[in-house]
């Protein structure tokens, strides 16, 4: 039996996948043509896209995938998407000064998009600089990734729904892929329906703000551009200055929703069949929440004790206490689940605060959610695995199972979320010296805190880091060679590392 890959069926496959997202170049060009801005820029592109992938299409017309050629498939999927989304930005930005008009940007900004890791390369964020068009494209790009394009091809595409269960197990955010109904393609609409309804309830509420005068800037264009990005816990923004652009009434809805959105949302599914204990009862929702609450409380208590007697918002004073607590609820409710929304300068804030906020990005989301990072199932596995190892050291002849949620993990489970652990750490560090390395070899010196962050930020798709990183900075500064590995750290950090990594293995194994 030959032990390599099929590679004519991944690819085939992927002609499928690229040639539909042309379709979604539509939103964008409406936009344009509202506007007035950009028209031929979207036209061209969706004619691009669409003949790239009917080309590729042809390299294998009916294909079949093994487990291989899932990984491959979901892999290149993912890799495919944001070259496809540097379209628009390099003709959009031909001839001008923009920064999206090198390859290099250009690929990292849609990257960033499509694995919603929310760091950007763009430099000035503003409508005078980007048309409407190409920053509600940016937006999009996060709201298609948010759920995930395999999940989406698989819940619209009979070709992908042939092998849908290996493909979302491949690119399901998480462990363990939870099976919601008899047939996956029903799983995978079920999914994408409940994160709709999301977005489109989000929209309304913030444009409702809008109207009723209690946020005059978040117009329609903004509250969908928002909407596509909250919900897949991107952190794009088309104001520069993030969130902090809107009121405080903005703020607070904005919070629940970056909450939601790092919740599993096959919990969402049984709650609307009236089976909400299913939430509560679950484990890895119980630490999430947990998490959240404590690491805001202590979050409020330093930023209250450091406060100013009063600080101005809006043009209103509000309280301290209040004020306090809505900027920690807000950061965390960000940065725990990898949104990457601000609503401060953290960057200012003391050194315990910014160690705290590093804290909570390797906490991460909910598996099954449209958070980055470890994720919080994860977690309580080690310490639950470390704390049995700790046991039957002591008690060397008790047998004792690993339990969540009241049932037995599996022991290869077990293993792979050490390796995942292990390979996420390793990756981690090994990145933050290499990115300290590459910018001292331009005359760029990164703080230890600045290298540290950039790696953990584009590997867990978190997006904003610390020093020039922070929440209003950018990663325009760094070299090509820099831009490149934090490229590669977003697609194998979007896909959890091993997809990836198994891919390569797989391919030196055919040798």
């Amino acid at each position: 039996m030959s032990r390599g890959v099929k590679w004519k069926a991944s690819v085939g496959l992927l002609g499928v996948g690229i040639k539909y997202l042309a379709v979604t170049m539509l939103i964008p060009l409406v936009v344009a043509v509202a506007y007035g801005e950009d028209i031929w820029v979207f036209l061209v592109s969706m004619a691009l896209v669409a003949a790239i992938g009917f080309a590729v299409e042809r390299v294998d017309p009916d294909p079949d995938l093994g487990p291989r050629e899932a990984l491959l498939f979901v892999s290149l999927a993912w890799l495919a998407a944001a070259a496809i989304g540097t379209i628009p930005y390099l003709l959009a930005g031909y001839g001008t000064a923009s920064t999206v008009a090198h390859p290099v940007n250009a690929l990292f900004e849609s990257m960033s998009g499509f694995t919603t890791t929310g760091a950007t390369v763009l430099g000035e964020i503003s409508t005078d600089r980007h048309s409407h068009a190409v920053l509600m494209w940016r937006q999009l790009t996060q709201w298609l990734g948010g759920m995930g394009i395999i999940v989406l091809m698989i819940a619209i595409l009979p070709e992908v729904a042939v092998n849908g269960a290996q493909l979302m197990e491949s690119e399901a955010p998480g462990p363990e892929l939870q099976k919601l109904t008899p047939r996956i393609e029903e799983t995978a609409r079920a999914l994408w329906l409940i994160y709709f309804g999301f977005t489109v309830v989000y929209i309304v509420i913030l444009y409702g703000l809008h109207l009723l005068g209690m946020a005059p800037n978040m117009d329609l264009f903004n509250a969908i551009a928002h909407g596509f990005t909250t919900l897949p816990t991107g952190g794009f923004s088309p104001e520069a200055d993030s969130i902090a652009a809107f009121s405080a009434a903005v703020q607070w809805v904005v919070i629940p929703f970056m909450v939601v959105a790092g919740v599993n949302f096959a919990l969402f599914w049984h709650v609307l069949r009236g089976e909400a204990e299913v939430m509560l009862e679950n484990a890895e929702f119980r630490a999430y929440a947990g998490a959240i609450a404590v690491v805001t409380a202590v979050l409020a208590v330093m930023l209250f004790r450091g406060a100013a007697p009063a600080i101005e918002l809006g043009g209103t004073t509000q309280s301290v206490a209040g004020s306090s607590l809505r900027q920690a609820a807000f950061q965390i409710g960000s940065l725990l689940n990898s949104t990457g929304y601000a609503t401060a300068d953290f960057v200012q804030w003391d050194t315990d605060a910014q160690i705290l906020l590093m804290f909570a990005m390797f906490i991460g989301g909910s598996a099954g959610s449209t958070g980055g990072g470890v994720k919080i199932v994860r977690w309580l596995i080690v310490g639950k695995a470390i704390r049995r190892e700790l046991f039957t050291s002591a008690h060397p002849d008790v047998v004792q199972p690993v339990r969540l949620s009241g049932s037995v993990v599996d022991e290869d489970a077990i293993r792979g979320i050490m390796a995942f652990t292990i390979l996420y750490l390793v990756l981690f560090g090994v990145s933050a010296v290499f990115l300290s390395i590459d910018a001292a070899r331009i005359g760029i010196q990164l703080t230890m805190l600045e290298s540290t962050s950039a790696s953990l930020a584009t590997i867990g798709n978190i997006g904003p880091g610390f020093g020039r990183l922070g929440p209003f900075g950018s990663y325009l500064f760094f070299p090509n060679t820099s831009k490149l590995l934090m490229v590669f750290l977003m697609w194998v950090g979007r896909l959890e590392i091993v997809p990836v990594l198994a891919v390569f293995v797989s391919a030196l194994d055919s040798q």
